[in-house]
């Protein structure tokens, strides 16, 4: 067995203990810690498949920005666990259907008939000024450019449904005018009233 090989089976046998912890941690920042486990493994088979602006980009925004609001955000809520797991069980049976349906789409995909390890002639050697960024570049605007453009209308649909959902205007929450209490004076919200001592019975 190859040194190459060998890494793939320890990051990728890593990244299936990760992926499972995810998804069976009681506690969401421990499942969270875990999907950061997860990214690091998925960047070292990147980096094994010779797509380091792949793993790069996934260790810098994933791991750098997306994780850490994750983490934000699941400590800041207050999280009702035994809700989750009501609804956990609840929604089982569909969850069962949709992961084996996953599961046989995935060997479809990825089955050892188009990735096999020892069926698959090792790649060819790159030339020196051989760049996999140019590469995933000119892929990504000539032979995918219409997926690439789909890609984009939805995540601009989910950003411009997320500004609404959160400029709505709610009746039952409050809002402050930072306008107004600038302008606002002492004698407008201060009255002092003048009475007369009150003596004990």
């Amino acid at each position: 067995m190859s040194f190459e090989k060998f890494l793939f089976y320890v990051f990728a046998a890593i990244l299936v203990f990760a992926a499972v912890m995810v998804i069976t941690r009681k506690n969401p920042v421990h499942s969270a810690l875990f999907l950061v486990l997860a990214f690091f493994n998925s960047a070292g088979l990147w980096m094994l498949a010779e797509a380091e602006f792949l793993a790069i980009a996934l260790v810098l925004v994933y791991v750098g920005a997306v994780m850490v609001l994750f983490l934000f955000v699941v400590m800041m809520l207050d999280i009702n666990i035994a809700e989750l797991r009501a609804g956990f069980v609840r929604n089982a049976p569909v969850a069962i259907l949709v992961a084996i349906a996953m599961v046989i789409e995935l060997v479809i995909v990825v089955g050892p008939q188009r990735f096999g390890l020892d069926e698959v002639a090792a790649p060819a050697a790159k030339p020196a000024g051989y760049s996999n960024t140019e590469e995933l570049g000119l892929a990504l605007f000539t032979q995918h450019l219409y997926a690439f453009e789909i890609a984009a209308v939805i995540l601009l649909v989910g950003i411009v449904a997320a500004i609404g959902l959160t400029m709505r205007r709610r009746p039952d929450t409050k809002s402050q005018d930072p306008s107004r209490q600038v302008t606002v004076k002492a004698k407008d919200r201060l009255r002092v009233i003048k009475m007369d001592a009150e003596e004990k019975a």
